[in-house]
């Protein structure tokens, strides 16, 4: 279990990153999800004790039932952590069984022989035992992703620190990398950062939702769901009919669909004109939460 408490951070520039933010986090899959510049990624770098807060404490339960102070035992936290951030750089010359075997020595697995099954066991997990003696430089965007979880899986961390993992990935390829990862959320914690809706619905039995450095909402994610059921309506319109809307109703998103507009709305009771009642999924639990069922926030996409 992770416990973090009244973490803060302000940057030189005057940005408040992240305010008071306070989560326990149990073993399992746990999202983070946010827009673009909700101080996810600060709040992953000081996990991974690459950063300090401001202010707040951070502690982490082993395997031994032993606490480690994570931002003053950093050490020790490195030595049962996992860290996959949103960009890494690899030596595109090097194979990818040559440079696992690297930083498993870094890792602080010198055994000759040890080493050799862990790197073949994680190639193997990460589904590159055939591509092993590919280089790095040939690999996809999906096959470098799964070669970041298997440098990040040395040692066999008990906390595995995931930032923005699917972005840039081809259909395909996020649904392997997705179910790599549902197998690594059995034994540890596994903190997926991510501000897409559809890797926490697959993948998390619980989720915070972040904005602005603070948070909006906790909860599991079907609970969430079920709790919006009954309250959020859709109708089918032409764009130039948005802004009159916007006036009248609790927008929470659109969509655009073949040159139609797709409103979604919060509402606890029937809204009339031509509105339908629609089920709820995770989607519409971040766009309600982010707008504070205010209209605030919209969310635009196409399909």
């Amino acid at each position: 279990m992770l416990k973090i408490n009244n973490i803060s951070k302000i940057y030189p520039n005057g940005v408040q990153a992240l305010k008071d933010v306070t989560l326990t986090i149990p073993s399992g899959m746990y999202g983070l999800l946010g827009p673009n510049g909700a101080g996810k990624s600060t709040l992953m770098r000081i996990l991974a004790t690459l950063q300090e807060p401001d202010h707040g404490s951070i502690h982490l339960g082993t395997s031994t039932g032993s606490v480690l102070d994570v931002l003053n035992q950093k050490e020790e936290v490195r030595q049962t952590l996992g860290y996959l951030p949103q960009e890494f750089g690899l030596y595109p010359n090097a194979k990818a069984e040559d440079l696992l075997d690297y930083f498993a020595v870094l890792k602080g697995i010198t055994n000759r022989t040890s080493r050799k099954e862990v790197v073949e066991s994680l190639l193997k997990q990460t589904n590159l035992w055939e591509k092993r003696r590919q280089k790095l430089g040939g690999f996809s965007g999906g096959m470098k992703q799964r070669f970041g979880v298997a440098v990040a899986l040395l040692g066999n961390p008990k906390l595995l620190i995931v930032d923005e993992p699917t972005a840039g990935l081809d259909p395909a390829e996020r649904v392997r990398f997705l179910n790599l990862l549902s197998e690594l959320g059995e034994n540890s914690v596994v903190i997926l950062s991510t501000h897409i809706v559809e890797d926490v619905s697959e993948l998390c039995t619980r989720m915070a939702i972040i904005s602005k450095g603070q948070i909006l909402q906790e909860a599991e994610p079907l609970k969430a769901v079920e709790g919006l059921q009954g309250l959020i309506w859709r109708r089918i319109v032409e764009k130039s009919e948005l802004p009159a809307l916007e006036q009248e109703y609790k927008i929470i998103s659109y969509k655009l669909l073949s040159g139609r507009t797709v409103v979604h709305i919060y509402s606890e009771e029937h809204p009339g004109k031509g509105f339908e009642l629609v089920a709820a999924d995770l989607e519409d639990v971040y766009f309600s939460t982010m707008a504070g069922h205010t209209g605030n926030y919209k969310a635009e996409t196409a399909i």
